[in-house]
């Protein structure tokens, strides 16, 4: 189920997202069953996806080297504080987190997540 989540992330990143996508691989896990995709970007940045089967996912935009900030999105238990708790996002550090309704659909979700991106790129350089 997760392989054919990451091959349609991956047919909407390449075909819906081309300006700013680069290559996309998978990574970690083992070789034949990797447990994330990696998306680079053109300026360098990647955003690195983890999906469960339980629902749990993590889309983690790492600027560090580019601009010293990471943006997640991520619903794990670990911010009751936040409205849409377990859903929330890291916004340009780990420790700005405000609240944020995700879709709970991969495909709505990664297209939110990759114009969000777009925007920052543009803008930004």
């Amino acid at each position: 189920m997760i392989f054919n989540i990451h091959e349609e992330i991956e047919r909407i990143s390449k075909t819906e997202f081309e300006d700013i996508v680069v290559s996309i691989s998978p990574v970690g896990g083992k070789a034949r069953f990797p447990n994330k995709l990696r998306i680079f970007f053109y300026d360098d940045s990647f955003l690195d996806i983890w999906l469960s089967i339980d629902g749990d996912y993590s889309y983690h935009w790492e600027r560090r080297a580019q601009r010293g900030e990471i943006y997640r999105w991520d619903n794990a238990h670990d911010h009751p504080e936040i409205s849409t708790f377990p859903k929330h996002f890291h916004d340009g550090s780990q420790k700005n987190i405000i609240a944020n309704d995700l879709s709970g659909d991969y495909c709505v979700a990664i297209r939110e997540i990759l114009q969000f991106i777009r925007s920052v790129l543009l803008k930004k350089n």
